[in-house]
């Protein structure tokens, strides 16, 4: 049954805001991994269409019924740093609404923790991804270095016994804490790099690219200088093998 549209002074985005007013992240290292992690993961999709990879994005899983609204009940939702829905096309989204993508649920999502997260705000996120259908749930602190994850089976989030060495069933990336710090690998083995890392890379293989320029340049001109002296002597450069 369609939904009826809602009183016109009501404004969906008053309903479904897009913002909380709170930052992405509150440190450094933090930001970091997120930004390292969504980008990864989009750089790992790249060529396939039907994957929307986002971080920071409000996600509402259920539309308000008009009654609903009308007694100014709040729609559920849950921003996870990082989420990735599979079967929904890449694009700009101000937030996801389930609804408006053919009711599909991000399959993966990461947290990072922070030190202002308490255990409560982390139940009650746990508890979201648990009741609207989270396949894969991966959790890492910074701080002590602990990794987290969790895998629907039977109906129900189920706490992976050993996250080192994990392979995601729905990514194929590989997780590592092993050097006190949290690795992604693409199923080709290359790890998740930072934007710094990703440049510094970028500018060793223009070092390179330019050294092996370089270096064809003087064997040109040294070839060009020994075929003159050939000549010179009054030999035909073409005629020694």
């Amino acid at each position: 049954m369609a939904h009826r549209l809602h009183p016109p002074f009501l404004d969906e985005d008053l309903i479904y805001p897009e913002s909380d007013g709170k930052p992405l992240a509150d440190n450094t290292r933090q930001f970091r991994l997120i930004v390292t992690i969504q980008g990864g993961l989009e750089a790992l999709f790249q060529d396939t269409e039907n994957v929307f990879v986002a971080g920071d994005l409000f996600w509402y899983p259920v539309r308000l019924t008009p009654e609903q609204v009308a007694t100014g009940e709040t729609p559920p939702r849950q921003a996870p740093d990082v989420m990735v829905v599979l079967g929904r096309p890449k694009g700009d989204r101000r937030s996801y609404k389930q609804w408006e993508e053919d009711n599909i649920a991000p399959q993966v999502v990461f947290e990072i923790l922070s030190e202002s997260n308490s255990r409560r705000e982390m139940e009650k996120k746990f508890q979201f991804y648990q009741r609207y259908g989270v396949e894969e749930y991966y959790l890492y602190n910074p701080k002590h270095n602990p990794l987290q994850g969790w895998l629907r089976r039977e109906g129900q989030l189920r706490e992976i016994n050993s996250m080192e060495g994990w392979r995601s069933p729905r990514l194929g990336v590989t997780f590592s804490v092993n050097g006190g710090n949290l690795a992604l690998f693409h199923p080709n083995g290359e790890r998740f790099a930072s934007y710094v890392e990703i440049v510094e890379q970028r500018d060793r293989e223009r070092q390179r690219a330019e050294q092996a320029r370089q270096q064809r340049e003087r064997a040109e001109t040294e070839l060009q200088q020994l075929r003159e002296r050939l000549q010179q002597l009054g030999i035909d450069p073409d005629s020694v093998s």
